[in-house]
């Protein structure tokens, strides 16, 4: 771990910076990006802005640091669906711990993942690398979901597995950034999980689930 200029950081060095990482990212959830200071997030960590910039060189370079760690993080989702089944009642589980794992990723990065998404909507190369992580953690696992269905003639021979992962990648990510809106239209939580993971093995197998 270097700090800005080159040197490495020493443990307690390595401590402040986390410190630091750890308050901008609090302070992210219940402020707009634009309107975070460095000074204000090295008066919350209990230092010095001088101190904030031996570690990074800006309010956008310290936020990157903390989309990097999670969208490694987001390397986990596709556990969701490595080695499971989309046949029978087993696809309608996986499709539901998909849609279950993912909105919860969803909800415990809302903050970060609300910055990157203005970044990459922005065009913002590095944010926008840094979303398509993410996505591509789920959108590689559904692709070879469907073409290896494909191969075992279980879903239509015309269907473009990519197209179709990519399409219900791209909705789970638009669900998952909405989903306090679904409250303001009469859906509770409980109910959207169900009706998504209907929607995800539909698009997956083409078949209505077996519960």
């Amino acid at each position: 771990m270097r700090t800005v200029d080159g040197r490495v950081a020493g443990r307690r060095g390595q401590a402040t910076r986390q410190k630091l990482l750890d308050c901008l990212s609090e302070m992210l959830s219940s402020s707009p990006y634009r309107d975070v200071k460095v000074i204000d997030v090295a008066r919350k960590a209990g230092t010095s802005p001088a101190t904030f910039y031996q570690y990074f060189p800006d309010v956008e370079g310290a936020v990157l640091e903390i989309a990097e760690q999670m969208a490694t993080e987001g390397g986990q989702l596709t556990a969701l669906l490595e080695g499971r089944s989309w046949v029978g009642k087993a696809g309608w589980q996986t499709s539901q711990e998909l849609v279950d794992g993912f909105l919860e990723f969803w909800r415990k990065n809302d903050a970060i993942l609300r910055v990157v998404d203005l970044g990459a909507a922005e065009g913002d190369k590095r944010f926008y690398k840094i979303r398509m992580k993410i996505l591509n953690s789920v959108n590689n696992s559904l692709t070879d979901s469907i073409t290896e269905l494909q191969s075992k003639g279980r879903v239509d021979k015309d269907v473009n597995p990519a197209a179709v992962a990519g399409s219900l990648v791209a909705m789970l990510a638009a669900v998952a950034s909405h989903q306090k809106g679904f409250q303001t239209w009469g859906v509770k939580q409980a109910e959207l999980k169900p009706n998504l993971a209907l929607l995800v093995h539909l698009g997956v197998t083409g078949k209505k689930p077996t519960k």
